[in-house]
């Protein structure tokens, strides 16, 4: 009894267990290089390049068994109905017993083999372009994860300014409803008021369920579970910092995943060359084999008595003539190279494009960035002024409204160019080669 408490008392720590292991793992107050990190571990595309990456380093394996021996065996057993029949001076007669069986042991060793020979000489080649891929992957991750979390935030915040847009507008609605109660105004600013927060609220609940949907692209770009809530943190003076790089920076291609994995791509095809020359060279084997022979014309006595045979040799393989198939093969092999060759200064000339067009573009979302921060801190005196100017009955309601207006759309504006200038700098670093995972 004492042994079955115990081992249920183990398959309940173990089914807790595996629970625990099989729960989601949810982010509070994620930061951008949270969601980034749990996309790393996370994302369904880059497990797929894992997976590919181990694929490749099986397949690797595999060809270079290729210069192990190679042992085989065969095993047979024949049985006469009728025995065989033979002419001997003119005579018929049977020749040979109703039962006979063999096994055969071969063994066959490569000496030169060019497939072989072409597995051991790019092994370490082919496994860094595996990890290239991957690198390249992550990059595009971080940098996919990263626009969507500012993408999320950016929408935060314009719903923040829309929730303070309304209790402006309501304060404003309730004052325009009193002085028109009270006989002061007509119902012209009442109405106006109405107007203007009706269509806060309406943008206001717009964006909140477009909310949802940049949380889902942000998940699905995380691998994050979609049933599973997702909070994000941050504050806007880090992200203005964040956002300001080093303008005077120069590319160097060199940095570049894309160029690194053109380099890689071209050392195979000049291992793919030597491949080919050579298949000017015979190939070479060596082999034994062990041979076990039974024969008798009673099957209960077939494995009684053995008669075994062994050898060895050598087998060369000479190619003569195939037509110019090998020529040709060569010929392409090289014009392979040639072609990498030429993607290799075609990106040359691309990557500096990408860079020169990224800084530009950073640096004038920057000095947009920096007029709309401005016109932010400009809005909010003019407002409160004309507030101020409104109730002390100098500025009408429309002035109100508008002013209202102008500090709502500069504070969006200023967020979205936030976010422009966050994805610029992303771009920037891509082009620059300097994200690295």
């Amino acid at each position: 009894m004492r042994k079955y408490i115990c081992f249920l008392g183990l398959l309940t720590g173990l089914t807790a267990q595996l629970k625990a292991q099989q729960q989601p793992v949810i982010l509070d107050s994620a930061t951008v290089e949270n969601c980034v990190q749990y996309a790393m571990e996370h994302y369904p595309v880059l497990k797929q390049s894992y997976v590919n990456q181990e694929i490749t380093n099986s397949q690797i394996k595999g060809k270079l068994a290729d210069w192990y021996p190679q042992i085989n065996m065969d095993a047979s057993y024949q049985h006469y109905f009728q025995l065989p029949t033979t002419l001997f001076n003119g005579a018929a007669t049977k020749s040979g017993v109703r039962n006979s069986s063999g096994i055969q042991f071969g063994l066959t060793q490569n000496i030169f083999n060019r497939d072989a020979l072409l597995a051991s000489s790019t092994k370490d080649i082919v496994k860094k372009s595996t990890e290239q891929d991957i690198e390249a992957t992550k990059i595009d991750v971080a940098v996919n994860v990263s626009k969507a979390f500012y993408d999320v935030l950016l929408t935060q915040k314009q719903i923040l300014v829309l929730d303070e847009d309304i209790i402006r507008l309501k304060t404003s609605l309730k004052d325009a409803t009193n002085q028109y109660k009270g006989g002061i105004v007509d119902n012209i600013d009442y109405k106006r008021a109405t107007i203007s927060l009706n269509n806060v609220v309406a943008q206001r609940r717009s964006n909140a369920e477009l909310l949802k949907a940049k949380y889902a692209n942000l998940k699905q770009l995380m691998g994050y579970p979609a049933d599973q809530p997702l909070s994000l943190h941050t504050d806007s003076t880090a992200l203005e910092g964040l956002a300001m790089i080093d303008t005077t920076q120069t590319v160097n291609v060199m940095d570049r995943i894309e160029y690194q994995q053109l380099k890689t791509q071209e050392q195979l095809q000049q291992a793919n060359l030597k491949y080919e020359k050579w298949s000017f060279i015979p190939t070479l084997s060596a082999f034994a084999n062990y041979n076990l022979s039974y024969m008798n014309q009673d099957f209960g006595k077939l494995y009684n008595t053995n008669y075994p045979n062994s050898f060895v040799g050598l087998q060369l393989g000479v190619p003569i003539f195939q037509g110019g198939k090998r020529k040709q093969n060569i010929r392409q092999a090289s014009l392979q190279i040639d072609l990498v060759k030429l993607n290799e200064e075609n990106f040359l000339n691309a990557a500096n494009t990408q860079f020169e067009t990224a800084m530009a573009v950073y640096k004038s979302d920057l000095n947009t960035f920096l007029a709309l921060k401005e016109n932010v801190e400009l809005a909010k005196e003019v407002y409160n002024t004309i507030t101020l100017q409104y109730k002390a009955g100098v500025k009408i309601y429309l002035d109100v409204i508008t002013a209202e207006t102008d500090l709502r759309s500069a504070q969006v504006n200023y967020s979205n160019a936030l976010y422009q200038l966050l994805s610029d700098k992303l771009d920037v670093e891509q082009a620059l080669g300097q994200i690295h995972y």
